[in-house]
């Protein structure tokens, strides 16, 4: 049986490391020991960054969203609240572009949110 010498996988495997590490700074670029551990953090981030993101948004969508709701006599939870009321399903990333883009339509959606919340609620935002 012949001997199998793994300089070409070791040599493969290094120069794939070497490439996720390119723009690194100092020896992160290319000492494999350490550009292996920045590769592996950097995935990491990356990863849990994914996660963060959605979060952002949907955080940002709200913020715009209680923003533009207020300058229509309602607050955000309000809005949301009656619009669940008024069997009205439109995502919070869709009603804030809305709120941007078409503030005539947004303010068509606000009037049924509020027709479909009891009259003192609507009297007290």
């Amino acid at each position: 049986m012949a001997r199998v010498k793994r300089g070409v996988t070791s040599h493969a495997k290094h120069k794939k490391v070497l490439k996720a590490a390119k723009g690194y700074y100092g020896r992160r670029k290319n000492t494999i020991r350490i550009a292996k551990q920045a590769v592996e953090k950097g995935l990491q981030y990356a990863y849990r960054d994914r996660k963060n993101r959605k979060r952002n948004f949907r955080s940002l969508w709200i913020q715009r969203l209680n923003a533009a709701a207020r300058e229509h006599g309602l607050t955000y939870s309000r809005l949301i609240d009656g619009l669940a009321k008024a069997g009205i399903v439109v995502d919070r990333k869709a009603l804030s572009e809305l709120a941007i883009h078409e503030p005539a339509a947004f303010a068509a959606v606000v009037e049924q949110a509020r027709a479909a919340l009891p009259a003192e609620t609507a009297q007290a935002a």
